[in-house]
């Protein structure tokens, strides 16, 4: 049993977020028909990567009350954790600048994001999210917080680095975000207002609904991450004062609703996406009737068997058959 410390009031959110990315990334599987999914598989892999590696450690050190897993499993763990935030935020800009040319430049945008190039991009997206958190293996701020019973990335160890990690990894990016979907709406109201009804482009409802999905999916990545990274960005300018001043109930609660936010794009997805809840039911029913793993009950195939007919007595009726 558990000991009674305040990490098991987190167990209920690692079971959902691991449950709820599992759904995600088998459902996003569904989908890879067109350029622009690849990127929706590849936001939910960084969704599920949290979710496979790091968590199980961090409900053993809840468990535990503390970390006792080793320095390596440690710098595992916080590596993997930062490659599933960067490599989501990063997907989150791809998709961002990929509906931007869909929907704002949709005569180049075949060439643009031809299957190959869109290969490609994920490519370089999860290449560009290792070179961004290699540098935390050199400058040691992976350790272990017993706060929130994880090895995360210590906003306290560099200053500097602190405040190039919000920057690019968190303020750039949603800077670049908000560019795009700002011209978005700006263009859907136009067309919607039929402001230049000679020049204005094809926008299907499904078009509309898929830039909303994604829309929420990237607000909600902001609203989850940006109390993180503002005490992040403020203990890195003067952590000699504003350390003391930040209460532990504020950088917990700013961290696992971070975290948390692995698990909201698959609901998201459920909730405004037809095709992805018809395979969330499809899912569920399967788990519930345990047709994943066990497809037929052994009465079922004990029946089978007893009604299967028998090779032997084939092939003697075939050579019955073929001697006559």
């Amino acid at each position: 049993m558990a000991p009674r410390t305040p990490g098991n009031l987190y167990l209920p959110l690692y079971f959902v977020a691991a449950h709820e990315t599992w759904k995600w990334i088998n459902s996003s599987a569904c989908f890879t028909k067109t350029a622009g999914n690849l990127f929706v598989v590849s936001l939910a892999v960084a969704d599920l990567v949290v979710a496979i590696y790091p968590y199980p450690l961090v409900l053993t050190s809840i468990f535990h009350n503390g970390w006792n897993l080793g320095y390596m499993n440690c710098q595992i763990s916080g590596f993997l954790m930062g490659l599933s935030v960067i490599g989501s935020i990063f997907n989150i800009t791809g998709i961002a600048i990929n509906r931007y040319c869909y929907i704002c430049h949709s005569l180049k945008y075949d060439k643009l994001y031809s299957d190959k190039n869109s290969l490609c991009c994920v490519i370089l997206i999860w290449v560009l999210t290792v070179i961004a958190i290699v540098p935390n293996l050199f400058v040691g701020s992976l350790q272990y917080d017993p706060r929130v019973y994880s090895c995360t990335f210590v906003q306290s160890v560099n200053s500097a680095y602190t405040i190039a990690v919000v920057f690019f990894h968190f303020i750039l990016p949603i800077m670049i975000v908000t560019y795009c979907y700002l011209r978005i709406w700006i263009l859907v109201i136009q067309v919607r207002r039929r402001v230049k009804p000679d020049t204005r482009p094809k926008l299907t409802p499904h078009d509309v609904r898929n830039f909303v999905t994604m829309f929420v999916v990237f607000v909600l990545f902001a609203v989850c991450w940006a109390p993180l990274n503002f005490i992040g960005l403020a203990v890195a300018v003067n952590p000699e004062t504003v350390i003391p001043r930040i209460p532990e109930w504020l950088f917990v609660a700013s961290y696992f609703m971070a975290y948390f936010n692995s698990c909201l794009n698959a609901i998201v997805y459920g909730l405004l996406n037809q095709n992805f809840r018809r395979e969330y039911k499809r899912i569920i029913v399967s788990v519930c009737t345990a047709r994943i793993f066990f497809p037929d009950s052994s009465n079922d195939a004990a029946e089978r068997i007893k009604s299967k007919p028998s090779p032997l007595v084939i092939n003697n009726n075939q050579v019955k058959v073929d001697s006559v």
